[in-house]
């Protein structure tokens, strides 16, 4: 299987929203607690800018229009302008596709690419019990932050730690 990437466009939203649904249900990846909708989505899927808050989604080379995982370059923290210069990254694949390296091929694009989005530091929020996200980000230079314990409470007794994560791209990755 030949993983690839290219820009969202609206027709893939009910395939994110789909892959997202996924790992809500799963209470292992996100904080929402319920399912969410294409309309409910919608906002925050044209908030996102090509030239500086991407949204990929990846596919199989023989299956160009099957949407398998998605990564986003979201704003830090709370956008303000101070930030600019650091993307808070997110990595959903589909269930079906987890496990085969196409969180490899996206984080590595992703680092690659940041710069030309002007970011300068990458940055992301995983579950501590996420420990393949741990390793998949690890793998890719990313080291611990700051460890928030307890601060994840998806109800019915699940309650996890969140852990940041994050590195320099580009020329001050050195």
């Amino acid at each position: 299987m030949r993983y690839c990437h290219r820009l969202a466009t609206r027709k893939d939203l009910a395939a994110i929203v789909d892959i997202y649904n996924h790992a809500i249900l799963e209470k292992a990846s996100t904080c929402d607690v319920e399912p969410v909708s294409v309309a409910s989505r919608q906002a925050w899927f044209d908030a996102s800018h090509p030239d500086r808050h991407p949204i990929w989604v990846g596919y199989d080379s023989h299956a160009p229009q099957t949407v398998t995982g998605y990564l986003t370059f979201d704003p830090f923290l709370n956008g303000r302008p101070g930030y600019d210069v650091t993307s808070d990254i997110a990595v959903y694949l589909h269930p079906e596709h987890r496990g085969r390296g196409q969180g490899t091929y996206l984080l590595d694009e992703a680092v690659a690419h940041a710069p030309k989005l002007g970011a300068r530091t990458l940055a992301a929020s995983i579950f501590a019990s996420n420990t393949a996200s741990l390793r998949l980000f690890q793998s890719h230079g990313f080291r611990e932050w700051g460890r928030l314990p307890g601060v994840a409470d998806l109800g019915g007794g699940v309650i996890h730690d969140v852990v940041f994560v994050g590195r320099p791209v580009g020329n001050s990755a050195g």
